[in-house]
Formats: structure tokens, sequence, C-alpha cells
């Protein structure tokens, strides 16, 4: 069977990094994802989708996630059945992240976390760059006409 989410959106709200009592870290969080379709003259609605990550998966959201970041997520769908707290019988629907990305640029990342904000570019993207002292001619290749071609007789048998 097949079971797999790709999905884009902003945190609705700060990431909160957990460890289940057999020490696993595990981070659930909300997102918002835009629908692609609006009506004219109505504000564009959107989805609230409630995304599971585990292990590192969740440390790398609770470290370098905040509210609004735009966050991409890998992922499968799962249902689990609970009773609240008046003990009705309730249906949870979450992506299990397999993998998450940044979506958006370092500064409209809406702040990404205090570590992801003092990392500094590599050099390479600061230096200017790098110019050859000689430029080269592109070689120049004929165009070709249709008398480089040879017609090919397939009247007979393939020769296979």
């Amino acid at each position: 069977m097949l079971n797999v989410v790709a999905i884009m959106g902003r945190l609705v709200a700060d990431p909160e990094l957990r460890t289940t009592p057999q020490g696993t870290n595990v981070c659930s969080f909300r997102i918002a994802c835009d629908r692609n379709f609006a009506r004219q003259g109505e504000q564009r609605q959107a989805d609230f989708i409630d995304i599971v990550a585990w292990r590192q998966q969740a440390e790398f959201v609770s470290k370098y996630f905040q509210k609004g970041s735009l966050i991409a997520i890998e992922g499968s769908l799962q249902t689990r059945q609970y009773q609240d707290k008046n003990g009705n019988n309730r249906t949870a629907v979450e992506v299990v992240a397999n993998n998450i990305n940044f979506a958006g640029s370092k500064n409209s990342n809406a702040g990404g976390g205090a570590n992801y904000q003092n990392h500094s570019a590599p050099a390479y993207q600061n230096a200017a760059p790098a110019r050859p002292a000689t430029v080269e001619a592109a070689p120049s290749y004929s165009a070709g006409n249709a008398d480089d071609f040879a017609v090919i007789d397939d009247s007979d048998d393939l020769p296979f």
C-alpha cells in the first residue's frame, strides 16, 4: 500500500520537545497549510495539520523552528484512537514525519529559532565569483544539412 504525505506550511505555535518514559524524543506540532483554491472575493482558507516527529527529527524541529517558520515535511498518515477527558471515543489523524526540511529562506523563516539565526553563511557564499584569467572561445560546429544523412533501406527483415 502507498502511504506518502508531502506537505509544506507554517508552524502555528512554537514546537515543544518532550521525552517518553523510555527516553525517546518526540515533538508534536501543528502547521497551517493554505488551500490551492479561493473563491473570488473570499479569503484563502487554510487547513491545520497535526505533525509528530520522533528522535532526531524531533530535536531538529524544536531547535531550529518556531511559530511562523515555513517547514516542508515528508511522512506518512496515521490514525489513532483515544478517549477524551469526558470518556468520549476520539480519532486523531496525524502525519508522522520521516523527513523535515527548511522551506523558506533564512530571513523569511520568521526567526527560525535562536541557533538557526546565529549560523553564519559559508565563506563561498560571501566570496566574489572567481573569474578565469583568459576566456576561451566556444568551439564552433557546423550546423549540417540534409546531405549529411544517408537513407536507410528498411524494406528487408531486421538483421537480428
